[in-house]
């Protein structure tokens, strides 16, 4: 029983703890010991803190406020940045402005851990926030829980296939490898299955999948072939966005 026990809190309960300690701001107990493979194993559980923040945002659009639309959009979304510490899109934020100047792969580099906001990046996010409140403003609840589940599952696919900048950062402990990471990620994902019609949901996981992917090869290309977890952080939120618009598209 003890040894179970043990493999069970390996693989299983510390792991998901510390994907959601990592990726929200939830007020959950503080991690103690961060030990090697924790943060691949936790990159399996990435959907579970998807079905945190995106159920957070699911219940600010459902909530029976009397006002318009686009206040029930800027109060999910405010939710939605909130519960993610504005991780991801500061990601986001500093890839835009590292990966979109002029200079070379070693000094795109540099500007990526400027913690300094550029033009690039404030342009970006400035589009992002206006695309991103659009798309609330006429999604259903479901399309939140939906987009922010699907982002965080894809995002498994590009994390392998594009190395590291940096293979001691966050970002390359993270990568999942050969283990059981991405099945667990389909699995937290299947209950999407049960309400959505396929159609729409194979839409969204598809715009989704291409936003990742995009983002990533892209970003890799400007920044000498390796992507880190800002990287990571603009696939998320790109992913998110496109599985959104897919949502919507499909109705």
């Amino acid at each position: 029983m003890p040894a179970r026990e043990s493999a069970l809190s390996t693989h299983v309960l510390r792991p998901a703890h510390l994907a959601l300690t990592f990726l929200t701001t939830f007020p959950l107990p503080h991690v103690r010991e961060v030990k090697d493979g924790d943060f691949a194993r936790a990159s399996g559980f990435y959907p579970l803190a998807g079905w945190a923040v995106g159920g957070l945002a699911a219940l600010l659009l459902w909530l029976p406020l009397p006002a318009p639309p686009g206040v029930h959009a800027a109060l999910a979304l405010s939710g939605w940045l909130a519960a993610t510490g504005l991780l991801h899109f500061d990601g986001l934020v500093d890839c835009a402005d590292a990966v979109f100047t002029m200079k070379a792969p070693e000094r795109r580099q540099a500007i990526l851990k400027d913690v300094h906001v550029g033009a690039f990046g404030l342009a970006t996010g400035a589009l992002t926030v206006l695309t991103f409140w659009s798309l609330l403003s006429a999604a259903h609840p479901l399309d939140a829980l939906t987009a922010a589940v699907l982002a965080r599952a894809v995002l498994l696919l590009p994390m392998n296939l594009f190395p590291p900048i940096s293979e001691g950062s966050l970002g390359g402990q993270a990568r999942a490898g050969a283990g059981g990471a991405p099945w667990l990620a389909l699995l937290l994902t299947a209950p999407l299955l049960l309400p959505l019609p396929w159609p729409h949901l194979l839409a969204a996981l598809a715009a989704a999948l291409v936003a990742s992917l995009l983002t990533a090869r892209f970003c890799a290309s400007r920044l000498g072939g390796g992507i880190n977890g800002d990287v990571y952080g603009a696939c998320i939120t790109l992913a998110e966005i496109a599985a959104l618009l897919a949502l919507q598209w499909g109705r």
